[in-house]
């Protein structure tokens, strides 16, 4: 059967799960709805997805949005990073979605607590980027320090607890929103332009600097800072030895000590209060919190890190989601609604609107506007005044994105999050510098 003749024959899902219960009993009973178990809507108004991960991914707008498309409830519950795992690991079965991490799709398939995606099930698949399907991008390979997207997709089986070596049938995860991460700073009090990680540990900014303090992270922002420096070699930042971290935290807490930091951040919102208050004039920052500073008609610059001489370079990252080991039945059914939903558009257009992309650029190209595509993702001079995803002027009409376009802070990403084999070593040096 041809795809015409067999559209004509069938109702898509998300058609369905949206059809009234007479209006589904009554094409059950004509025999229109073929190829897939019919999901009765007296049951799917009962069905609640609980999506939980941390708050710049698992968006409440978000969850809403895809509520009112899909009718059938979806519940954003937002946790930190470690918060996160330890939910997934601990209590797998209070969760539906996972937002998962490269590092910790990796973690989560090795615990058994995730199925493996079908492929063939992701309208969009074939549309994906090859950074996430391929591990390349422009005909380039995509960095390997730290643990990239590509290289936590696969699966070897729906059930199984082994990564495949390339691609396969089963992904641990599907790709929804990713960024390159650099540095924040005030231009109108750091007074030049930064352009190097090794301006975040610049005696210059004693006592107005400030770090991400989620270890796995902060760490990688905090080799990038002294291998730009030339204070260490690393020979791969994603995976650093025992001496590698010795000398890279002694070095975190000799700038403590000497009161380098104005503080550290955990949240989101306090990256935003410090930057606003003008507690720190640079520190590690996220693109959203740059732009949220902007709104408050603060200045704030999200620092282009192009690499050069193999330093430098932006942190790369990317979320995704994971379906839980013990969804089945009309559940699963809608859990890859959901995921085919994520796809759509409408979610890539709006995690856009605060600098954050999508893994299929042409679907969310449709719920954006011509002006709003070519500041985000082309690197044009924005039209039209810019708005956040609220709808709140965020950039004026002739700014032009930190960085550059898509393509410029893409390329340049010279190492991703990860999981260190010397991940616990890691930890209890961390806190040494936190308690120091």
């Amino acid at each position: 059967m041809t795809k015409d003749a067999n559209d004509s024959k069938s109702i898509s899902r998300r058609s369905l799960l949206k059809t009234g219960a007479a209006a589904v009993g009554a094409a059950a009973g004509s025999g229109t709805i073929t190829g897939f178990p019919t999901i009765w809507a007296q049951e799917i108004k009962d069905i609640e997805l609980r999506h939980v991960g941390v708050s710049y991914s698992v968006v409440k707008a978000i969850g809403d949005q895809a509520s009112k498309d899909l009718g059938f409830k979806v519940t954003m519950q937002n946790l930190d990073t470690s918060a996160s795992i330890n939910r997934f690991i601990t209590q797998p079965n209070t969760v539906d979605i996972a937002d998962l991490e490269g590092w910790q799709a990796k973690l989560a398939c090795k615990r058994g607590v995730i199925q493996g995606i079908e492929t063939k099930r992701i309208k969009e698949y074939d549309n994906f980027l090859p950074i996430f399907t391929k591990g390349e991008f422009e005909g380039k390979k995509v960095s390997d320090q730290g643990i990239s997207p590509y290289a936590a997709l696969y699966m070897t089986g729906q059930d199984s607890t082994e990564l495949a070596d390339g691609v396969s049938e089963w992904m641990t995860n599907v790709p929804q929103v990713y960024n390159a991460d650099s540095m924040g700073y005030r231009p109108d009090l750091v007074g030049h332009e930064v352009t190097e990680w090794k301006d975040l540990i610049d005696p210059k900014f004693k006592g107005k600097a400030g770090i991400l303090d989620v270890p796995a992270i902060g760490i990688m922002d905090a080799a990038l800072c002294m291998e730009s420096a030339g204070i260490v070699e690393y020979g791969n930042k994603g995976n650093m030895t025992r001496e590698e971290i010795d000398k890279t935290i002694d070095k975190l807490i000799e700038l403590k000590r000497a009161g380098h930091f104005r503080s550290t951040w955990t949240t989101f919102d306090q990256s935003v209060q410090l930057m606003a208050a003008g507690e720190v004039v640079i520190q590690s920052m996220w693109s959203p919190a740059v732009a949220a500073v902007r709104v408050k008609d603060i200045p704030c610059t999200y620092a282009p890190v192009n690499i050069k001489n193999g330093k430098e370079g932006y942190r790369g990252w990317c979320n995704g989601m994971g379906l839980m080991k013990h969804l089945s039945g009309k559940k699963l059914e809608a859990a890859y609604e959901y995921i085919n939903w994520y796809m759509s558009g409408w979610q890539g257009a709006f995690v856009s609107r605060y600098g954050y992309y999508s893994p299929v650029p042409s679907t969310a190209k449709k719920y954006m506007s011509e002006a709003e595509f070519a500041y985000w993702y082309e690197g044009k001079p924005a039209p039209e005044v810019v708005n956040d995803p609220y709808g709140v002027p965020m950039e004026k009409a002739g700014t032009v994105r930190d960085g550059g376009s898509f393509i410029d802070r893409v390329t340049n990403i010279s190492c991703w999050n990860t999981l260190m084999d010397e991940a616990a070593y890691m930890n209890k040096r961390w806190n040494d510098f936190k308690v120091a």
